[in-house]
């Protein structure tokens, strides 16, 4: 008798301990989602245009961060998300990356971008360095407005616009010389603009794929003072309530130019074309060659962007682009 009242004494208490286990192994399982690994491979399931760089070439991105980051005069204090952005207009390409201080850099995934392009009037070269993304400069949302043009220059309707603020940017037209841009990274009219990410198209800003740009804002990847600012108890509008933020966000966007002679064979050009299949002889001896699409140019001109809500933004010499 005593054995059976032990034994419905535990039955009832089994679905206590289940929970109780469950909740214990709750912060591994979380902290094994949250890992860089997991992270790449979020990246290679969600983000549609990817780049795959050899390890060579990684090696010498983390080198390149870590050089930019030691001339800016910052040193990691811990291990976080950042951005590198290489102008190059033989690469133009965007490398998410996780640092390790005091000097390990892990590639979480690339994709292809489009940065500043020159010879026309408000088109300014993307400018190198460090950028800070802070919420002294706020970031907003694209209203996915079509401009006169017809075309949706931040994207679709919600897709989050990061901002670093003010920058001296060289000038594309007259003289050249510098003057002060805009300079946010963002995505871009999804029909006319995405497929030419991989080419110089902006008029300074960076402009990457929409899923790029859903990763980085719902994981919070660059907004280490955004979490901060809501450990303090602000409000900002701009975060998603649906967000997932990482527990180690970053807030640096790295811009370099590798000033490469070739394109490398990791970073196509989005307008080269498949050579056309050879047609088989007809039995005539005849054979009707295939007739190539005509190639699209690479120096469409970007009209301008600004959503209609900002007019402070719209006012910006590079928030177009």
């Amino acid at each position: 008798m005593h054995l059976t009242r032990s034994a419905h004494r535990l039955f009832r208490r089994l679905p206590l301990l289940l929970l109780a286990a469950a909740l214990l192994c709750w912060p591994a399982a979380q902290a094994a989602d949250e890992s860089p690994t997991a992270m790449a491979e979020r990246f290679a399931r969600l983000v549609d245009k990817r780049l795959q760089l050899p390890d060579t070439e990684i090696q010498r991105y983390g080198e390149l961060a870590l050089q930019m980051l030691q001339a800016a005069g910052i040193t990691l204090d811990r291990p976080q998300y950042l951005v590198l952005v290489d102008r190059s207009p033989r690469v133009q390409a965007l490398l998410l990356l996780w640092m390790e201080p005091p000097s390990r850099a892990v590639l979480i995934g690339a994709s292809p971008v489009s940065t500043g392009r020159g010879g026309e009037y408000d088109y300014f070269e993307t400018p190198t360095g460090v950028f800070d993304h802070s919420t002294v400069n706020p970031d907003f949302r694209a209203e996915g407005t079509y401009n006169e043009h017809g075309i949706r220059g931040f994207g679709e309707h919600g897709m989050r616009v990061f901002d670093f603020g003010w920058q001296q940017g060289r000038r594309g037209w007259g003289n050249g010389g510098h003057s002060a841009m805009r300079l946010l990274l963002h995505a871009t009219d999804p029909d006319l603009l995405e497929p030419k990410l991989g080419s110089v198209q902006s008029k300074g800003c960076v402009r990457i794929p929409a899923t790029l740009n859903r990763l980085l804002d719902q994981h919070g990847l660059l907004d280490a003072d955004y979490e901060d600012a809501l450990a303090e108890g602000r409000h900002l509008w701009v975060l998603s309530p649906q967000r997932t933020p990482v527990p180690h966000a970053g807030r640096y966007l790295i811009v370099v130019d590798t000033q490469r002679a070739q394109r490398p064979a990791w970073s196509p050009s989005p307008f080269l074309k498949a050579s056309p299949k050879r047609q088989p002889t007809s039995p005539s001896g005849s054979s009707r060659p295939a007739q190539p699409k005509a190639p699209q140019g690479s120096n469409t001109a970007a009209p301008s962007m600004a959503p209609e809500r900002s007019a402070a933004t719209a006012s910006l010499a590079c928030a177009n682009g």
